[in-house]
């Protein structure tokens, strides 16, 4: 009976591996979309935000198979040029800001676009207190890569304890089972270099640890 048993725990593992595999590879038909950091006006509407919203977002985990679990899994938003125009749009209109409010609020967060690369992250690990990226027990040191390898540490990490109604819906990817954060990257580094050159073809957002490596990539139009 207990060879029995054996066996049937092997073939469930087995099974769930080869469903994780094939889920996987369907999830890697969908390569993510090239994006640009041109910028100029935008001529979006309310109803454009998701589509914007899902070109700027990208979702990676890291998987440990001998534990068959996630180790870490995260979601990130490039708050980019583009996006924060429309995110602008569709806030303005589910708020019902007056033209010079909605005109301010665009100003402000574009002269920020020139100045700094933000992203909005959420996470899950299996370890809850190792997943807090602003917490001293982190097992993960945050990166934003340029196609040279070069290595920008963010300027403010800021944890989102109870996100507001507005990041609930603008950023489905937010649930109680995930922690939230705020990632602020410097647009130009100490050295005078820029974190993401004139040029880039990519660039990465990494989560590297003891524990494994997280990559979310974005694809740029050179």
């Amino acid at each position: 009976m207990i060879a029995r048993a054996a066996r049937q725990c092997s073939k469930r593992l087995a099974l769930g591996a080869l469903l994780l595999c094939v889920a996987g590879a369907s999830a890697g038909c969908a390569k993510p979309p090239v994006v640009s950091l041109t910028t100029g006006p935008r001529d979006y509407t309310p109803a454009d935000y998701e589509d914007v919203y899902e070109r700027w977002t990208r979702e990676e985990e890291d998987f440990a198979w001998g534990r068959m679990t996630d180790v870490l899994r995260v979601t990130a938003t490039f708050e980019s040029w583009e996006f924060r125009w429309a995110y602008v749009v569709r806030y303005a209109e589910d708020h019902s800001l007056v033209p010079d409010a909605r005109d301010e609020m665009l100003r402000a967060t574009l002269d920020d676009a020139a100045s700094n690369h933000r992203f909005f992250v959420t996470l899950a690990g299996d370890q809850f207190r190792e997943s807090n990226l602003a917490g001293r027990g982190s097992a993960w040191r945050v990166l934003l890569i340029s196609p040279d390898g070069s290595q920008s540490e963010p300027i403010d990490l800021e944890r989102i304890r109870r996100p507001t109604a507005a990041q609930q819906v603008y950023f489905p990817s937010v649930t109680t089972y995930r922690e939230v954060f705020r990632l602020v990257f410097p647009a130009t580094r100490e050295d005078g270099s820029a974190a993401i050159p004139v040029g880039a073809d990519h660039v990465i957002l990494r989560f590297t640890g003891a524990r494994g490596r997280v990559d979310l990539r974005w694809d740029l139009q050179p």
